[in-house]
């Protein structure tokens, strides 16, 4: 008799986690699933295994499924991984590139997708060992990918420092850079943005509009940056500031 396979869910909704319990128990294998409701449990229980066959959401407390991924991965490059989500954000899409490990399989399939296609991605990644992608996904991941308008580390660090409301004295101080340093991260962050600082200048009426809060409206639109993970820049400005302000 074949051994049942086992997949770990990690998953902080329980309504979601039910939906994905029914929906694997019609499968014919009729896997052993097991929950986790954050990625750091769902690491303990993923590295406990050989070769560990995992569902995970993207956005959780604790850990979010990007970084859960990089651990597993790092020690664990064989596991494969189904990210499913209600979000294709760019910056998602964008920390998983950079972190898959050659031949890996995974797959992206978003929430919005009908059971069946969400079963038949599960299938395909999990057993099939195909990866399988979104079609929504790949072309975010076509925007990503281009040099033209991909951001790089430090340009996204940029924009999480403007969107976070920091002088350029502050970003200054943050990054051990100097103003002319800062700006010159901010005018590239602008060009792969596409915001065009003449096309926002007139004679008449100057600058009509503020460039940092355009690009933060652009990157809200992109999805590069969100909420989600702005609480977590947040937290990790305020333990810098006030390491900054007993030192000073």
């Amino acid at each position: 008799m074949q051994e049942r396979i086992q997949i770990i869910v990690a998953e902080d909704n329980p309504k979601d986690f039910e939906f994905l319990e029914v929906l694997l128990s019609e499968w014919d294998l009729h896997p052993l699933v097991v929950r986790a409701p954050n990625g750091l449990e769902a690491l303990a229980l993923a590295l406990k295994q050989e070769n560990p066959l995992v569902i995970s959401d993207i956005q959780m407390p604790e850990m979010n499924g990007v970084e859960f991924a990089r651990r597993l991965w790092e020690k664990k490059p064989a596991a494969r991984i189904v990210f499913w989500s209600q979000f294709k954000d760019e910056m998602y899409v964008r920390s998983l590139l950079k972190i898959v490990p050659p031949e890996t399989v995974y797959g992206y399939i978003l929430k919005s997708n009908t059971k069946e296609r969400i079963l038949s991605a599960i299938q395909t990644v999990l057993y099939d060992e195909q990866c399988w992608i979104d079609p929504e996904v790949r072309k975010v991941q076509g925007v990503t990918g281009h040099r033209q308008t991909a951001l790089s580390d430090i340009e996204y660090e940029a924009l999480a420092d403007i969107s976070l409301g920091l002088t350029d004295n502050l970003i200054a101080q943050r990054r051990y850079l100097s103003r002319r340093g800062v700006q010159s991260r901010l005018n590239s962050l602008y060009s792969k943005l596409a915001i065009d600082q003449e096309q926002f200048h007139s004679d008449k009426f100057g600058d009509a509009l503020n460039l940092r809060n355009r690009a933060v409206a652009v990157a809200l639109r992109r999805g590069l940056i969100n909420s989600f993970e702005l609480e977590k820049e947040e937290a990790e400005f305020q333990k810098w500031y006030a390491r900054f302000t007993r030192s000073n």
